[in-house]
């Protein structure tokens, strides 16, 4: 590959410097997008496991409400507002159950649920069959009889036994989805530094073996130039010492030949003044304004994307603080739970011999209460781990802003360069003019000049030995000349 690429000219080698960096940022937006994709979807996820969640909170809310309204009925037939309370509990469960019926898509979930609402409908009928029935007929001692069969208490317990087994299933989810999340947003960070490094690194291999062929080429052409301009050097000496014997044939031409000899000195150091002006154009010139141009875009380009991935990340930022909020309302439903629970547990003992059932129940739904809030507790430091991660990804975010900014700069300043370029170029056309002029002068001289040839017509056979040596050596700067061209 690298021999392929040295027999390229400087034009395609630059294109390809430019053009094989490029093809490999491109594959960064896709990472990016897919990574981002699954982090959303794993988001969703979460959100429909704290949806679930609730709901089931509800549903086991609406559960006690129905023995809390029974128990109150039971000790006090007379007071409507526990039946009530009965009834209203029933259908906060059913309508709970309802709202999550096509959010569970597990098939082991959906038979959980559709056995909690078994439960609770199967618990709801027993007790209107047969306890408030009864006390609606005032025979309250026998209603109090089917009570403490301990059949309600069976229900109850199967009922919070797959209640726990279904909210255990989803907290699990929820844990694996936002585990997959961090290890989404670790991967995505992780491959953009180290795909950064091996850009850059890549980037430095390719100018170094762009440079260092360009630079070859152009040493094997100076030694070339740097030879022949030896020999013509030498050809010219012979020629002077031939001049020198014809010096008494052109003594009439001395004024006419004085005035040829500071021309073409003035012409000379024009001709110098405008090789080096061409010499700083070129090496100017050297990157072109159309690499400048594309510079600027690809880092409009980049700068652009950086601030794309910064505003998903905020985005992503904000939707874990509604995770914790949401968190939050758990720990504080919990709390509430418990209280519920303790304040149940005193009024079984209140209640004496007849409330010990009720106790139980009381003291597993503080149990329950007790797993809830650890189980927020736990979604909180999950929380809070995953907005370091977000917040250290927003400052790496940052520093490539400020980065993208930093080679804009630069990129400018290049284009400041090819301004000097135009300048140097002008000046070339300037001193391109004044040659011009001097080299009419030099016409007129040697018109003056021609008359007195006729006397050197036999030193010209031995200048044309010369003249045959200068051919050559101007044959090889032309040659090595070619050869610059087609480098360029």
């Amino acid at each position: 590959m690298f021999a392929k690429i040295n027999h390229l000219n400087i034009r395609n080698k630059m294109l390809f410097g430019y053009l094989a960096p490029a093809a490999i940022y491109l594959g960064f937006p896709v990472l990016v997008i897919a990574t981002t994709n699954q982090v959303f979807k794993n988001l969703q996820e979460t959100e429909r496991v704290q949806q679930v969640v609730e709901e089931i909170s509800n549903i086991s809310l609406g559960g006690e409400q129905m023995v809390r309204g029974l128990r109150g009925y039971l000790i006090n037939n007379k007071n409507q507002q526990f039946l009530k309370d009965f009834q209203a509990g029933a259908e906060l469960a059913r309508q709970s159950a309802n709202n999550i019926e096509n959010t569970v898509k597990d098939p082991e979930q959906r038979s959980r649920l559709q056995r909690m609402r078994e439960l609770l409908n199967q618990y709801y009928d027993a007790c209107n069959e047969d306890i408030v029935r009864l006390l609606q007929q005032n025979q309250t001692a026998k209603a109090m009889a089917v009570f403490n069969t301990g059949k309600y208490t069976n229900f109850l317990n199967d009922f919070l036994k797959v209640n726990g087994e279904f909210r255990e299933t989803e907290l699990s989810i929820f844990k694996q989805k936002t585990k997959m999340t961090k290890e989404a947003l670790t991967f995505l960070v992780s491959t953009l530094l180290v795909g950064s490094v091996l850009l850059v690194v890549f980037g430095a291999g390719i100018a170094w073996l762009i440079s260092s062929g360009i630079a070859q080429t152009i040493d094997r052409a100076i030694s070339s130039i740097a030879s022949s301009s030896t020999e013509i050097a030498a050809t010219v000496e012979e020629q002077e010492r031939m001049a020198s014997q014809q010096a008494a044939s052109v003594n009439q031409t001395t004024t006419t030949m004085d005035e040829l000899g500071a021309s073409s000195r003035a012409t000379s150091q024009q001709i110098e003044t405008a090789v080096a002006q061409a010499m700083q154009a070129l090496n100017l010139a050297g990157g072109g304004t159309k690499a400048v141009e594309q510079t600027l875009e690809a880092m409009a380009t980049l700068k652009t994307k950086v601030q794309d991935i910064q505003g998903q990340i905020i985005e992503l930022s904000e939707q874990t603080d509604h995770i914790g909020n949401i968190s939050t309302v758990v720990s504080d439903l919990a709390n509430q739970t418990n209280m519920l629970a303790l304040n149940a547990a005193v009024e079984a003992v209140r209640a004496g011999e007849h409330g010990k059932g009720f106790g139980v129940v009381a003291s597993e739904i503080r149990k329950l209460a007790d797993r809830s809030k650890k189980s927020g507790a736990q979604i909180n430091l999950l929380v809070a781990d995953i907005q370091r991660a977000i917040n250290s990804t927003v400052m790496a975010t940052d520093e490539g802003t400020k980065t993208v900014e930093s080679g804009v700069n630069i990129a400018s300043e290049t284009a400041a360069a090819f301004a000097g370029v135009a300048n140097a170029i002008n000046n070339v056309v300037l001193s391109s003019q004044q040659i011009s002029l001097n080299a009419q002068q030099q016409s007129i001289a040697i018109e003056q000049v021609v008359q007195a040839m006729n006397s050197l017509n036999q030193a010209a056979a031995q200048t044309a030995c010369g003249i045959s040596q200068t051919k050559i050596g101007t044959q090889k700067l032309n040659e090595a000349a070619l050869d610059l061209k087609a480098v360029l």
